[in-house]
């Protein structure tokens, strides 16, 4: 009886739009920690503290509080706000642990709604707001589920640049001496998984983004699982028919496993759910760590956007049926350029995202692009030299050493070689403030990104 009532209430909640399912992703040091720690933080203190102006409900003085609640999903590890926080307040401050795995939180917003159907209902009203945290490369797997091991093998090879071919060497040798016809050698088989799960690794340590399966670097619950001991084989592997019980016949065997037990209930479970979603980008990181870096987060990217094509022919439609209606691509660490640079962060994003608008645009999804900072580690200032006065930040090292710095000339469009050549942007890293627990923590468009992922609810 009890879980009869508890259906109903979710019914009702979701007829006078009282939910809000927020997926929240990007890939590694997009800044998805902060983000989350920061959009909870900003709503807890809403009852006190006035820190978000373009928050229309707040702004017009209707958004009464917030606390948190207990998730939805209670299988799903909790987002550790409190710890993210307790790093932030500790002398000296220090960021807050990255997340490798999903996490949720659940915020309950009490607020006085205009809408005249709510007010038939009561003086106030709550919105349930579920923030789920997933890792971006998990994201970068749902490509997968169309490819063969073939295809994927050949895929991988296909993405070998000079850097990448170095790196690889460990297991570009390895699998020469492999003999994919033979009967399986467990031991063997071992250590060549292994050595592709390294050169993953590495890839993700020199700026690469685009770095699948994606589990193979984020296993999550299925760190050490032999599911995750596959790797590709060269073309010349493939000559001639799958013998079974063959080396290379298990490996196909485990990449079909890997689709169907891990690809599939995860976005089954978590991605499908989603009604409002925002894709966090380091679009400064990539800029900063130079030509290979950025175009290989552009190519992510672009593999990104095609999981959010809801076309109804699209693949995620066809085996997800996705709820999403609002979509916002935000770079984040803003406060990281000067601000008459900002202008260019956002012209950047807009290019990059632009092969996904169309697709939103006819499937009624609204999409979105915005600059942040979840977490303002700077102050924006000027410095006089012999040219006159220059646009500078001030803050403090990661060695928490006070420094006074011009990052550089952010692109307005896709950088040609003559940027790259010039390196005319030096990204430095910031240590964050020291952070005091009787106000709010600073930002910049988080109540912006607020409005527009989940505004329209709280009228």
């Amino acid at each position: 009886m009890k879980r009869i009532s508890n259906e109903i209430n979710q019914l009702l909640q979701r007829g006078v739009d009282a939910h809000i399912s927020l997926g929240v992703t990007g890939l590694s040091r997009a800044g998805k920690t902060a983000f989350i720690t920061s959009v909870t933080n900003q709503l807890l203190y809403s009852s006190t503290h006035k820190a978000m102006p373009l928050l229309t409900a707040q702004s017009q003085g209707r958004l009464l509080g917030a606390r948190q609640v207990t998730q939805s999903n209670i299988l799903t590890p909790t987002f550790g706000y409190n710890a993210a926080i307790d790093s932030l307040s500790l002398e000296p401050p220090v960021w807050p642990k990255p997340t490798t795995d999903v996490g949720a939180i659940k915020l309950a917003l009490r607020y006085t709604p205009k809408k005249r159907t709510k007010k038939l209902m009561g003086s106030t009203a709550t919105l349930y707001v579920d923030i789920v945290d997933y890792p971006g490369e998990w994201l970068l797997d749902l490509p997968l589920l169309e490819l063969s091991y073939e295809q994927w093998s050949d895929s991988q090879y296909q993405r070998l640049d000079d850097t990448k071919q170095a790196l690889a060497n460990d297991w570009i040798h390895g699998v020469a001496n492999f003999e994919p016809e033979r009967p399986c050698d467990d031991q063997v088989f071992n250590e060549l998984a292994n050595t592709f799960r390294d050169y993953l690794h590495q890839c993700k340590d020199h700026g690469y983004h685009y770095v699948q399966p994606g589990r193979f670097v984020l296993p999550g619950e299925y760190a050490g699982a032999p599911i995750l001991d596959f790797f590709p084989l060269p073309k010349s592997a493939f000559s001639n028919k799958t013998v079974k019980k063959s080396a290379r016949y298990v490996l196909e065997q485990r990449f079909e496993e890997y689709k169907k037990e891990i690809v599939k209930p995860f976005f089954k479970h978590y991605f499908a759910q989603f009604n409002r979603q925002i894709v966090l980008v380091d679009l400064l990181g990539s800029l900063n760590q130079g030509k290979h870096a950025f175009e290989d987060m552009q190519f992510a990217l672009e593999q990104i956007i095609k999981s959010f094509k809801f076309g109804k022919h699209s693949l995620i439609n066809r085996l997800f049926s996705p709820k999403t209606d609002k979509l916002l691509f935000a770079t984040t660490k803003i406060d990281h350029v000067t601000p008459e640079q900002q202008k260019n962060v956002d012209k950047l994003l807009q290019t990059l995202i632009a092969p996904v608008w169309q697709y939103a645009s006819f499937e009624h999804v609204e999409l979105k692009t915005m600059s942040v900072s979840s977490i303002q580690a700077t102050e924006y200032g000027l410095v006089t030299d012999s040219n006159g006065k220059s646009p500078a930040l001030r803050g403090q090292d990661m060695a928490y050493n006070a420094v006074t710095v011009y990052p550089g000339e952010v692109p307005d469009n896709l950088p040609h070689a003559d940027y790259w050549a010039k390196t005319g942007f030096e990204f430095s890293p910031f240590a964050p403030k020291q952070y005091s627990k009787l106000e709010p923590l600073g930002h910049i468009r988080i109540d912006a990104a607020l409005e527009y992922l989940l505004g329209d609810k709280l009228w």
